[in-house]
């Protein structure tokens, strides 16, 4: 018979190793006991807090996001919430995630804008010869052969078990090696830490069983997140029923975005 005060050795992450794992980080990514396997609580904790959660166990997701543009109206409420969860700065070009306007004129030319990265929406269209419009949100693509992870000169840009490409913050340099890597554009240089950011699919929420802040406030569902591992995740369901490719094949990438019905001028 087992002790019943022993605990069972947590699982090991990727991420066991990282200076910035071990208590000392703070903010958004401050997922010490998430991510180095904590223990349940136990029967007397259980009682003391009900609201507990089981340890979250990176091994046993793959995430990934699909994003349906004909669903998409261009309100920014992804982009403000991303802004606010986050605490992405104010200033303009600061963006985790940003929508896009294509504007496909009757010559044959397309128009892409993104004021501010849509994040108070589009003025309408004013010119004349429009053959249609629409909306396309931009973020990470979580990539499963990174182009930055494999550049990056010590190590701060890593990927985690259930498909999450982090920076951490401890051991980045700032050279920006990432950010010139990155081909999807996704990547900034944090103004006031020096330091690479990125979205994370706000990886301190997925510990919580929540989905991403920008999923969470589309008003549409144009962006539907979950685990690719499970057939009956609604992001399963929607890649079954719709036709998905992702953002420039060519590179072979390997993003964990996915768009559906995704217009040809779209890269």
């Amino acid at each position: 018979m087992s002790d019943q005060n022993s605990q069972p050795v947590p699982e090991a992450t990727p991420l066991d190793r990282r200076k910035f794992l071990s208590g000392s980080f703070s903010g958004p990514l401050a997922l010490v006991t998430l991510l180095q396997g904590a223990q349940p609580a136990g029967p007397s904790q259980a009682e003391d807090n009900p609201d507990a959660t089981p340890a979250y166990k990176a091994s046993e997701q793959e995430y990934a996001m699909a994003v349906d543009p004909d669903r998409c109206i261009g309100c920014g409420r992804c982009v403000e919430a991303c802004k606010a969860e986050n605490d992405v700065p104010r200033e303009p070009f600061y963006f985790r995630t940003w929508i896009e306007r294509y504007v496909v004129q009757s010559q044959g030319e397309t128009q892409v804008s993104s004021p501010d990265g849509g994040i108070a929406g589009f003025p309408p269209v004013q010119e004349s010869g429009i053959l249609r419009t629409f909306f396309v949100p931009k973020l990470c693509n979580q990539c499963a052969n990174p182009p930055c992870v494999q550049v990056c000169p010590v190590g701060a840009t890593f990927t985690t078990q259930d498909g999450v490409v982090l920076v951490d913050h401890e051991y980045c340099i700032g050279c920006r090696y990432c950010i010139q890597a990155c081909p999807y554009g996704a990547r900034f240089l944090h103004p006031v830490t020096r330091t690479a950011e990125k979205c994370t699919f706000c990886y301190h929420r997925l510990a919580k069983g929540l989905v991403p802040a920008c999923v969470e406030v589309c008003p549409t569902q144009a962006r539907i997140f979950g685990d690719s591992r499970l057939r009956a995740s609604p992001l399963s369901r929607f890649m079954r029923f719709n036709r998905v490719r992702v953002l420039k094949p060519h590179l072979n990438t390997e993003p964990r975005v996915y768009y559906a019905n995704l217009d040809g001028e779209v890269e």
